[in-house]
C-alpha cells in the first residue's frame, strides 16, 4: 500500500490536525511516519511537552526548521499567545506551509487548543482539519490513572487510534472500541499497530466538529482565558528531568534503576549515553514496558531524561539515576 501523502488541499487556510493522546500512546511515532511519508508537501510540526527537557522533538526526524517548540505544557490549559505567535512565526515563512500538525503532551486537555483556531484571528488563517487521539491499546482502562485529561482527549477526538493493538488479543481491542464508544459515539474509530495508519484515513478528512462545543458553552472561551486551569495539577501528574555529561553504566542503569523502577511511574522517555556503547540509544516506557532504540550520535553524546508519574520523590529519583553514572 502507498502510504505517502498526496493530499489535494483546498484554498481555505492552512489546514490543522491536532494528535492527542495519552502518555506514550504513539504520538511521537505516527508524526515520524507522516514525516517520512510527505513527499513534496510542505509539513510543519509543533510540539509542546511537559517537563524541561523537550525529547520529542529530538526524536522527529528530518523535520530542520519546520518545527516550534512549546515548553511545560503551555499550550494545554488555555488559549494563550503563546500558542497563537508560533501560529503565526509559521504563516508568515517565506516558503509556504502546506499542513500544520500539533503534537500535545500526553497530558493535555484538547479543547483550548481547538478553541484556538475558532476563538481568534486565526480562524480567518487556518482551518482545523480534526482532532487525532491515539490510544495505547495496552495499557488503557476505564479509569485510565484517574485521569481527566485522558477521557477528554477521547471525547473531542474527531479519529479515536486504537495503537499497539499487536500487544492485546482481538477481545481486548473489541472492548476498548466498545468503551470508547460510550464516551464518544462519533468519532471514527480505527486500529493501528506502530502507529501506522493509511494517511488519506487521518489528514485533509474534514471531520473537525468545534461549532458544537462552542453552541454549547457560549463563555467557555472567555473562562479558559481568564481562569486558566492547571490538569495537570489536578490530574496530579509532576515530571522529573535528569541530565548529565557523564555516561551510564548500563549494567547499573538496568539492575539499580530500571529494576528498581517506581510504580508511581507511568511514562519516561530519553536520550541515554552507555559507556559500554558507541551509540545513542532512544530510551522509552510506557506503563510496564520499556524499549531502546540504537542510532548514531550526530551531536555530542549526552544523557537527557524526562520521568512523569503522580506523588514522585524527586530526590530519590536523581540520585538513583545519579548512581548509575560512571565515575
Amino acid at each position: 500500500m502507498n502510504n505517502s501523502l498526496q493530499l489535494d488541499i483546498p484554498k481555505r487556510g492552512m489546514p490543522v490536525t491536532i494528535i492527542t493522546g495519552f502518555l506514550g500512546s504513539g504520538k511521537t511515532t505516527l508524526i515520524n511516519q507522516i514525516l517520512q511519508n510527505k513527499q513534496n508537501l510542505k509539513v510543519a510540526i509543533l510540539v509542546n511537552e511537559f517537563g524541561d527537557i523537550n525529547i520529542d522533538s529530538q526524536l522527529l526526524i528530518d523535520i530542520n526548521d519546520n518545527m516550534l517548540e512549546l515548553s511545560n505544557g503551555c499550550i494545554c490549559c488555555t488559549i494563550n499567545d503563546g500558542l497563537v505567535d508560533a501560529v503565526y512565526q509559521i504563516l508568515e515563512r517565506d516558503e509556504k506551509i502546506d499542513y500544520l500538525i500539533i503534537e500535545t503532551t500526553g497530558l493535555a486537555d484538547p479543547l483550548p487548543i481547538m478553541l484556538t483556531f475558532l476563538g481568534t484571528d486565526l480562524k480567518d488563517l487556518t482551518y482545523l482539519d480534526s482532532v487525532l487521539t491515539l490510544v495505547d491499546s495496552e495499557n488503557f482502562t476505564p479509569d485510565h490513572f484517574d485521569s481527566e485529561a485522558a477521557l477528554k482527549q477521547i471525547a473531542y477526538g474527531d479519529i479515536i487510534l486504537l495503537n499497539k493493538t499487536d500487544l492485546v488479543s482481538q477481545d481486548r481491542v473489541d472492548y476498548l472500541e466498545s468503551y470508547i464508544k460510550t464516551i464518544n459515539n462519533a468519532a471514527r474509530i480505527l486500529r493501528s499497530e506502530y502507529s501506522k495508519i493509511p494517511f488519506y484515513l487521518i489528514l485533509d478528512v474534514n471531520l473537525s466538529k468545534l461549532q458544537p462545543y462552542l453552541i454549547e458553552d457560549k463563555n467557555h472561551q472567555y473562562e479558559l482565558q481568564k481562569k486558566p486551569k492547571n490538569h495537570l495539577i489536578n490530574d496530579g501528574f509532576t515530571s522529573i528531568s535528569f541530565r548529565s555529561e557523564r555516561p551510564f553504566s548500563m549494567l547499573k542503569f538496568q539492575h539499580n534503576f530500571l529494576d528498581e523502577l517506581p510504580e508511581n511511574i507511568f511514562r519516561a522517555k530519553g536520550i541515554l549515553w552507555f559507556q559500554e556503547s558507541e551509540s545513542k540509544h532512544i530510551f522509552q516506557l510506557s506503563g510496564k514496558r520499556y524499549d531502546l532504540q540504537v542510532e548514531e550520535w550526530l551531536t555530542t553524546p549526552t544523557n537527557q531524561l524526562v520521568l512523569i508519574g503522580r506523588d514522585l520523590n524527586p530526590l530519590m529519583i536523581q540520585q538513583s539515576l545519579t548512581n548509575c553514572l560512571t565515575m
